[in-house]
């Protein structure tokens, strides 16, 4: 299993429109984040986790033509604001997206992207098939995907693990039977915004301290804002199993 992190910023992505901040108007490319997504290339099966509004630009970076499905986190427009950019991809592998989510979002994205569910669709929308998660895991093509409930605040959304890799962004809380899920894993992905603390979402050292307790292998941070810091001096200080994540990150799971 191979993981490329797409994007790893938070929703207003990094640089922020006018800010003046070091972190902004950093030249070192780590500090550039785009909308959180990542991509699971699983033998030949293929898997983006969230679709923001930074898609198609992802796409094009990574090279990516293939996707056989998309796992939703939850419906802010950070995570589904870019589901038209499949477009193109239904039209290379002519085949419909299978997208996976809780029921509430499914129904966000069948609302908000209506045009694509209409009975008489206008030419050219894009090709897709939503499929609501429970609590039970499930199957893309053999591969098994294992649903973490998390609290985003108050909002319940999810993360995935699969194997012995796991993503869990824009949590603020777990649940300790929900934590057992993440056990004995090589590869963990955890949101963590900034230094200082958030309503919603982990800071640095909350998500150290999930990250201490589940002993994974490797622990990589997303969902990262320009609060965290300039990334050459998060890094240094980070314990040895810990990367701070950048756009375009790559490892085997």
């Amino acid at each position: 299993m191979k993981l490329t992190l797409l994007g790893t910023g938070t929703s207003q992505g990094v640089p922020i429109v006018g800010c003046t901040c070091e972190v902004c108007h950093s030249k070192d490319s780590r500090d550039n984040r785009l909308r959180t997504s990542a991509f699971l290339e699983i033998g030949d099966i293929n898997i983006l986790i969230d679709a923001g509004p930074d898609l198609r630009q992802q796409l094009l970076r990574s090279q990516i033509v293939k996707v056989d499905a998309i796992l939703v986190t939850h419906e802010h427009k950070d995570h589904i604001g870019g589901i038209d950019d499949i477009r193109p991809v239904n039209f290379l592998m002519h085949k419909t997206m299978e997208i996976y989510g809780l029921s509430r979002v499914m129904n966000v994205i069948a609302k908000d992207y209506d045009y694509a569910f209409k009975t008489f669709k206008y030419p050219g929308v894009p090709d897709l098939h939503l499929n609501p998660v429970k609590n039970d895991s499930f199957f893309i093509e053999n591969i098994e995907v294992i649903p973490i409930h998390v609290k985003h605040l108050h909002l319940p959304i999810l993360g995935y693990r699969i194997g012995n890799f796991a993503y869990i962004t824009d949590a603020s809380f777990i649940a300790e039977k929900e934590l057992e899920k993440l056990r004995d894993l090589k590869v963990l992905v955890l949101n963590a915004l900034r230094i200082k603390e958030h309503y919603s979402h982990y800071n640095l050292e909350q998500a150290l301290q999930i990250i201490e307790k589940l002993q994974p292998e490797k622990a990589i941070l997303t969902h990262i804002g320009h609060g965290m810091g300039r990334y050459c001096d998060v890094e240094k200080n980070l314990p040895e199993n810990v990367i701070l994540g950048y756009d375009g990150l790559s490892v085997n799971c």
